[in-house]
């Protein structure tokens, strides 16, 4: 659902981000979880298109759990499509240090996301305005 807008500013929709894999590449992982939690925060729904690594969504959640507030953030909810099985992430690659990422993360306030369900080839969000 696109958000709508007013001259008074946004309505009550739910803004989703759709971040490149291109506007990540350069920024370090702190980088990456702070630019998502700051979204997150700010009541949007942040999906990544190149995904992260199983270190940086481990790092995110564990950032996520220091600043939970009960009056507050309550969190988020994350999935994530892991890397195709074809690419060159496997028992080698794994040996090398390389590390898979992921190809599609969604990752959305606690309060808002209702259910969140993955399967082979879909994400689904049931998303609330709050």
């Amino acid at each position: 659902m696109p958000e709508t807008t007013s001259e008074d500013g946004p309505g009550d929709g739910v803004q989703i981000d759709l971040i490149s894999a291109e506007r990540m590449s350069g920024k370090t992982s702190m980088e990456k979880i702070r630019m998502i939690l700051d979204g997150v925060r700010d009541g949007k729904i942040v999906v990544l298109e190149a995904g992260l690594t199983p270190d940086e969504e481990s790092k995110l959640i564990e950032v996520t759990m220091t600043e939970i507030n009960p009056d507050g953030f309550s969190g988020i909810e994350i999935e994530s499509f892991p890397q195709s099985e074809t690419n060159d992430t496997g028992l080698l690659g794994r040996l090398m240090g390389k590390q898979s990422t992921s190809k599609l993360t969604v990752v959305g306030p606690a309060n808002q996301i209702q259910s969140l369900h993955k399967d082979e080839t879909l994400i689904s969000a049931l998303v609330s305005r709050k």
